[in-house]
């Protein structure tokens, strides 16, 4: 029994419990029952008396608190600020700071939910001075020897004077003009990788010279935001997710670098149960660890080393390396921050708790990962909390008719760095699930000769794109596939086989590169299609070659055939064109696909394209749509959101949600512009 129910049965007559135990307790029974609906009412009124307070209320009170002090609502749709709750708690702080520029910073950052900064343009116009009212700041010229007014040089933080700019802000043309305020808007985020290894150059250096990037791969370090805790501060460098500068870093190093701050380095402990060692602050320099090359462009170091023996630790925040003066007794660890827009791939943003089959096997520290396969096979988990490499390349088997999960704990990203493609033998009805890896080296999956199904889900995965030639091959043709929030390379699937993708990227390095195709390597195997495909808010990078398009639903297409010498018939080639549906997607000149609904370009349209701020993995804007971008794609999907993978971020509505407040809130005879620092 519950406590009430028992509460309220031993408070009975004994003579009464007797007989009910005689009976077989069903008085016991009714109380349980009288007690269930007592509980369920005092957790309504709790609930009532917690919904009079904003900090408190349920999610469908916030609206009707708000509805009380004149709240005007907003686009109830954009994740992480769809609950109105800090915009109607903020809004008695908005109006009695009504037209300031921290106020305005503030209510910017509640309403999109990404870090702000307020601009006053006018307090930057240089004027002629006027001797009796002098302004010492108002001055044209800048001063050449301070360098950290100089950094922040027609940006955020932006302290130099200007001259008038005449256009309209509200474009996002001019700026500096009397009656103009800007907000800036970071839309890069900055996510965690905790004490992963640092990982040696694999040309030069002697284990002396590391890269913090796990992939080997130069990759710029970030600043992780601190928490501004009043409405009336004004954003500093501190408090914004921007890359971190060598000459600021080395100015500023005690901001930066420490535990739980962007950026620190520390040694794996001698033992197992040794803690690692920090490496203190006195021993970092901060330098510029760019190539050093010779005569013929080979590179044969990295500039500004340490001496030898002065165990000092160089570190290039710029390109992610570090430069040790001794060889380190144990691995490096290396905990920073790097900059992308979405939580999706492999990272160790909230991807929540999830249900897993037992038995669990837990695996840390770069320990091997086959044992704890081969011992769950027959159904069971493999589990890895930590964020350490993992060398190997396992052969995931998988009994008949069981369920086997390689899960990343939350809160981590291993990376799994194969040397080659990962055999996955399947059972017959068995499933395979993959949840928060970065992976190396693909996945293969043969053809078993029968018609049995198999299952493999990908759940917020990344099958590092160029890091093989195929980064999923799948042959059996009774193989299913679920992918949700992963990034994957080339993917060839056997012509009956289907999957089905939500916010993914698929991605061949090239618009003229093949990213979807039949499996084989014979030229004839490049012209056979692929497996029918059902997308949601995908970016497709390279030619499409498909048996069926199911659905492709806000999706982005980026596909073009060579200019010279192309087989193929259509950068989208879809073969039965009578079945699917494409609607509120962008897809290339001369495709072949099934009927199309609210798609672009429209027939004759050739200069409605995407714009993408870049299309290399692994930088920060990586398939994020720049400004250039026509609105009917940034403002193409069913919802008026953007096309593409970055569909669910929200951007545009976040855009209107911000123009409304301001109208609201901005001082009249002012004009307010919105500007994209990221």
């Amino acid at each position: 029994m519950n406590s009430s129910a028992d509460i309220l049965y031993q408070r009975l007559p004994a003579i009464h419990r007797v007989r009910d135990a005689q009976q077989g307790y069903p008085l016991r029974e009714l109380l349980e029952v009288i007690a269930e609906q007592v509980s369920a009412m005092q957790e309504n009124l709790d609930q009532l008396y917690d919904d009079q307070f904003i900090e408190t209320c349920a999610e469908w009170v916030a609206p009707y608190i708000g509805d009380l002090i004149g709240y005007r609502s907003l686009h109830g749709v954009v994740p992480g600020v769809a609950s109105p709750r800090a915009d109607v708690a903020n809004t008695i702080a908005y109006r009695r700071r009504k037209g300031t520029a921290s106020m305005l910073e503030q209510v910017a950052r509640d309403v999109t939910g990404w870090p702000a900064r307020a601009v006053e343009f006018f307090q930057l116009l240089g004027w002629t001075q006027y001797m009796n009212h002098r302004r010492g700041r108002a001055h044209y010229a800048p001063d050449l020897r301070n360098w950290q007014d100089l950094k922040w040089l027609e940006g955020p933080f932006d302290k130099v004077g200007h001259t008038v700019e005449v256009r309209n802000i509200a474009s996002g043309s001019g700026r500096y003009n009397i009656p103009n305020v800007g907000l800036y808007l970071w839309r890069v985020r900055a996510f965690p990788l905790t004490r992963s290894p640092a990982v040696a150059d694999a040309e030069v250096g002697g284990g002396l010279l590391l890269r913090c990037n796990p992939l080997g791969a130069d990759m710029p370090l970030y600043n992780t935001p601190a928490t501004e805790e009043s409405i009336s501060h004004l954003a500093e460098p501190v408090n914004v997710p921007i890359p971190l500068d060598r000459r600021w870093l080395k100015a500023h190093l005690g901001d930066y670098y420490g535990p739980g701050k962007s950026l620190f380095l520390e040694l794996e402990g001698a033992g197992p149960l040794d803690p690692p060692q920090p490496v203190p602050a006195a021993d970092i320099r901060i330098c510029n660890l760019s190539d050093i090359r010779d005569g013929g462009g080979t590179v044969i170091g990295w500039a500004h080393q340490p001496a030898p023996g002065s165990g000092l630790v160089a570190i290039d925040p710029v390109l992610g390396r570090i430069a040790l003066g001794d060889a380190p007794a144990t691995p490096l660890l290396a905990s920073f921050h790097y900059g992308f827009t979405l939580a999706m791939g492999g990272g160790e943003y909230e991807r929540g708790t999830k249900p897993v089959s037992t038995p669990v096997q837990k695996v840390s520290a770069g320990a091997p990962l086959q044992p704890a396969l081969d011992l769950v096979r027959s159904g069971g988990t493999v589990e890895v909390s930590d964020s350490y490499i993992y060398r190997e390349s396992p052969a995931i088997a998988v009994d008949p008719g069981a369920s086997v999960t390689l899960l990343a704990a939350n809160g981590h990203r291993p990376l799994l760095e194969a040397s080659g493609a990962i055999a996955l033998n399947l059972g017959a009805a068995s499933t395979l699930i993959l949840d928060g890896w970065l992976i190396s080296g693909g996945l293969a999956m043969p053809d078993f000769g029968d018609d049995e199904p198999r299952r493999l889900i990908l759940r917020d995965c990344t099958l590092v794109p160029g890091s093989a030639d195929v980064s999923l091959e799948l042959a059996h043709p009774f193989a299913t596939i679920e992918m949700e929030r992963c990034i994957s390379g080339p993917i060839h699937l056997a012509a009956d086989a289907e999957i089905e993708m939500r916010q993914c990227i698929v991605d061949a390095a090239a618009p003229h590169a093949v990213a979807w195709r039949a499996p084989g390597n014979t030229a004839a195997d490049e012209l056979r299609a692929g497996g029918s495909v059902s997308m949601e808010s995908c970016t497709v990078i390279g030619k499409v070659h498909t048996r069926q398009l199911t659905l492709a639903s806000d999706c982005l297409f980026v596909a073009a055939l060579a200019a010279v010498g192309d087989s193929w018939d259509a950068p989208l080639w879809v073969e039965r064109r009578q079945q699917g549906c494409v609607r509120f997607s962008f897809v290339p000149p001369g495709a072949r696909t099934p009927r199309r609904f609210h798609c672009q370009p429209v027939a004759g349209d050739k200069r409605t394209r995407p714009h993408f701020t870049s299309l290399r993995y692994g930088d920060a804007g990586y398939c994020q749509l720049r400004e250039a971008t026509p609105d009917s794609i940034r403002r193409g999907a069913h919802d008026e959101s953007e096309m593409g993978v970055m569909h669910d971020l929200y951007q545009p509505q976040r855009e209107t949600n911000l123009k409304v407040r301001l109208d609201e809130y901005l001082r009249f005879g002012l004009e307010a512009g919105i500007f994209y620092a990221s």
